[in-house]
């Protein structure tokens, strides 16, 4: 694949990651494209970030709904749910490989 292959299924993912989420607009993200390099710390703590705010919103959403609120609905609420619960699932799979390539990197005879 191309570099601009790359970049462009990159900036195709992030667009509709961020479309998915609602939560963090695709601009607060450093683009691949501008030849700077992105700081994966900063971007981790940004999808930390995003995860965090979707399971507020979903835990909020389920307080209205318990409480009978006049604009909280079952469907709003189970969606949010799913997106948070999603979000996290990627959050814990991205942590995992993060283990993985350290655990593999330490293992590595010098």
């Amino acid at each position: 694949m191309s570099q601009i292959d790359v970049n462009s299924v990159l900036s195709q993912m992030r667009a509709l990651g961020s479309m998915a989420a609602g939560a963090m607009p695709a601009t607060s993200l450093p683009a691949a494209s501008n030849g700077a390099g992105v700081d994966f710390g900063t971007l981790f703590k940004q999808s930390i970030g995003s995860v965090a705010a979707q399971q507020n919103e979903a835990q909020q959403q389920v307080s209205a709904f318990e409480r009978g609120d006049p604009g909280a609905d079952i469907v709003k609420t189970s969606i949010a749910g799913q997106k948070a619960d999603l979000a996290f699932r990627g959050l814990v799979e991205v942590r995992n490989k993060l283990v993985d390539a350290y655990t593999t990197i330490m293992n590595m005879p010098v």
